[in-house]
């Protein structure tokens, strides 16, 4: 899935050789094999973040964004609930951690929601932030693969 604006939808090219690299990765390895960690793909241009995790309430997750990389978040095993709003208009909890490439946002007025399971991918670029890890339905084991694609 992949929402923008009219305003930003020619500034990237989600098919470009990165985001192919990505794909290819994503239909080609044993994603239920893949260990937790960081697995090299193309450098630090393109690489994956294997995750497992119990989903938690809403409420205690929270909206992030990244500066430097998209999130290409796909669900190996399990369903999720994932946040979305427009990052321009949030206000940070901290500041930008370089490092880390990650911001952290408070509970915006408004927000949406889609139902990620196993299969199921979004792309989230830079300019949107998103909050991974909440319960749908009911708490449920997670496998995710977010890969990181370079702006």
């Amino acid at each position: 899935m992949l929402t923008t604006t009219l305003k930003l939808a020619d500034k990237y090219d989600y098919l470009s050789e990165k985001f192919a690299k990505a794909y290819h990765f994503l239909r080609t390895e044993n994603l239920e094999a893949l260990p937790v960690g960081n697995t090299e793909i193309d450098g630090k241009e393109v690489f994956a973040n294997v995750q497992e995790y119990t989903t938690i309430p809403w409420e205690e997750c929270a909206f992030e964004a990244h500066d430097q990389y998209f999130d290409i978040q796909y669900v190996v095993s399990g369903r999720e609930m994932f946040g979305y709003a427009k990052r321009e208009n949030l206000k940070e909890k901290a500041p930008y951690d370089s490092e880390k490439d990650l911001v952290f946002f408070e509970e915006p007025e408004r927000s949406g929601q889609i139902l990620l399971e196993a299969g199921d991918l979004a792309v989230v670029p830079p300019e949107d932030a998103h909050k991974p890890r909440c319960i749908a339905g009911e708490k449920c084991r997670v496998k995710k693969i977010v890969i990181k694609v370079k702006r």
